[in-house]
């Protein structure tokens, strides 16, 4: 028994090695000096005289601050927007009856099958038919919903004993309030993991962003880093290119490791025996 284990923990450390391996040499290529960092004809896994100039050329080579606050808008606007949506959207498909649901439901779920190329194009067609093209609101718009996400809640909304529901409209509730007073506490660790999911998701958006915005106005640090590479200066400096995308990973790292136990608990939820 405890060979197995010790054989466990070992493979484990293994690959939490592999996998932090890439992370740990972007960290260390971002505090190398640029001399330093071209003087090797080894690479070496260690630095004696950490700088961080790096940080300061990446901010200075293209407004990388202004483009964090332009994700943060788009960030937040978008999660707020899509966890209403997704909400009322799993709500009616769970516990509102009415005439053709899991038709509509079904087609609904077709809509998963369609690739994302067909859709980027059509929304490409459409904000820039009603001249939203760089602007906030055309880069949030098509983002404000997910069929998966909404699947994902829907299923865990019918994971509610009925009893529950019987029971708060026998009270004279009101079917928002059931929602909002049972409903989404009970259901509140699927819910967060939805929120950080798209939270990641918004905060790495790169194709939508980048084919409906050609004004820096509207970048997001997906472009800034992109904006980097292009303009010569991360492929000249290397350090300073991973000392940008040290800058733009740390806040996912950090709602990761403050949600870790959060989104855990959402995806392995087995659900509510009534």
């Amino acid at each position: 028994m405890k060979i197995k284990k010790t054989l466990i923990y070992f493979f484990l450390s293994i690959w939490a090695i592999i996998v932090l391996f890439p992370f740990y040499w972007m960290l260390l290529t971002s505090i190398k000096s640029y001399a330093s960092y071209s003087g090797e004809k080894v690479p070496k896994f260690f630095t004696t005289s950490p700088t961080f100039e790096n940080y300061s050329s990446a901010f200075t080579a293209v407004p990388l601050a202004k483009y964090f606050g332009n994700t943060l808008i788009f960030t937040l606007a978008t999660t707020a927007i899509m966890v209403i949506v997704i909400i009322f959207s799993a709500y009616a498909f769970a516990r509102i009856d009415f005439k053709g649901k899991d038709l509509v439901f079904l087609m609904f779920l077709a809509l998963m099958m369609i690739p994302n190329e067909l859709v980027i194009i059509t929304n490409f067609v459409t904000i820039t038919n009603l001249g939203l093209r760089n602007t906030f609101l055309g880069l949030i718009l098509p983002s404000v919903t997910s069929v998966f996400y909404i699947y994902l809640l829907k299923e865990n909304f019918e994971q509610v004993p009925d009893e529950l529901y019987y029971a708060a409209k026998v009270d004279g509730t009101s079917d928002l309030k059931y929602l909002f007073k049972v409903m989404v506490p009970v259901c509140r660790p699927t819910i967060i993991t939805v929120i950080i999911l798209k939270v990641i998701e918004c905060w790495n958006s790169y194709v939508w962003p980048r084919l409906i915005t050609d004004d820096q106005n509207y970048y997001l640090v997906s472009n800034g880093i992109q904006e980097i590479r292009e303009n010569g200066f991360g492929r000249d400096n290397i350090p300073a290119m991973m000392a940008a995308v040290v800058a733009v990973s740390v806040p996912l790292i950090i709602l990761f490791l403050i949600f870790r136990n959060k989104i855990m608990a959402g995806v392995s939820r087995e659900g509510i025996k009534g």
